[in-house]
């Protein structure tokens, strides 16, 4: 796709004897203000969490939830292995020794 300025967008859609939209530059200005504010937010959101010191009691405490999530999501996996096997018939126990 082209990336097409919104004059030539318009006369291509509406010709040459078209209006223009009644507020069309009112909205694109505000439009484009707000998008500059949110980038601006975001940045500033970024640039506090990477001053941001973090305890070693809390980066444990992240690690630990990052762990527990991961394991709850391998156990539902490993559960939903076992349904779908059991639900077609086949034989999931396996031999102590090979």
């Amino acid at each position: 796709m082209r990336n097409d300025s919104i004059e030539s967008l318009l006369l291509r859609h509406y010709g040459d004897e078209a209006p223009t939209p009644a507020g069309l530059e009112t909205r694109l200005v505000a439009s484009v203000r707000r998008e500059a504010a949110e980038l601006r937010e975001q940045e500033r959101v970024a640039a506090r969490l990477g001053e941001q010191r973090i305890s070693r009691r809390a980066a444990v405490r992240l690690v630990a939830i990052g762990t527990a999530g991961l394991s709850v999501v391998s156990m539902g996996l490993e559960s939903l292995q076992s349904l779908e096997a059991g639900l077609m018939g086949q034989d999931i126990t396996q031999p102590a020794y090979p």
